[in-house]
């Protein structure tokens, strides 16, 4: 009875094995579709001749950029300088506090940078503004305005009365 059924499985993995047995036509299929491939990468890869095209040289003329000056943030208050130093028409504010001690750490930490920063009060609101630079020329204002920022993202001018 073993016997029967070894050669019973023997017969069966041998028909398996003559079964997956491929077949010459599924390799030519193969092939032809190699070659198909390559005659289109063949076609598609020759050169292409192109004409340069050259155009007429225009002459441009040279325009003198406007500077616009941003007033968005402009106000305008009354000052009065403590402890010193002198506030011109146009100031770059960094900061403003009630504290006159926030305001002069502020200060501070201008001139060690290389400001030529000063507080400022506003009797009517009480506030001290601190003022990183002064300057009589709006432009120049906006200018020094625009490069604080980097560092005081709030910074803006301040028209003094």
């Amino acid at each position: 009875m073993k016997a029967n059924l070894i050669l019973t499985l023997a017969v069966t993995a041998a028909f398996t094995l003559a079964s997956c047995k491929s077949s010459e036509s599924s390799y030519k299929k193969a092939y032809e579709k190699a070659q198909a491939q390559e005659q289109v990468q063949q076609q598609t890869t020759e050169p292409v001749q192109v004409q340069p095209v050259v155009a007429p040289v225009q002459t441009v003329t040279p325009v003198t950029p406007v500077v616009a000056q941003d007033n968005s943030d402009l106000r305008t208050e009354s000052l009065k300088a403590v402890g010193g130093g002198s506030i011109q028409a146009y100031n770059v504010v960094c900061g403003s506090f009630k504290s006159i001690d926030n305001a002069n750490n502020l200060c501070a930490t201008l001139q060690n940078k290389g400001y030529n920063a000063i507080v400022a009060q506003n009797p009517a609101t009480n506030m001290y503004r601190v003022i990183a630079t002064s300057s009589s020329s709006r432009a120049d204002a906006v200018s020094a305005r625009d490069k604080l920022r980097a560092t005081y993202p709030d910074a803006w001018l301040l028209l003094a009365k």
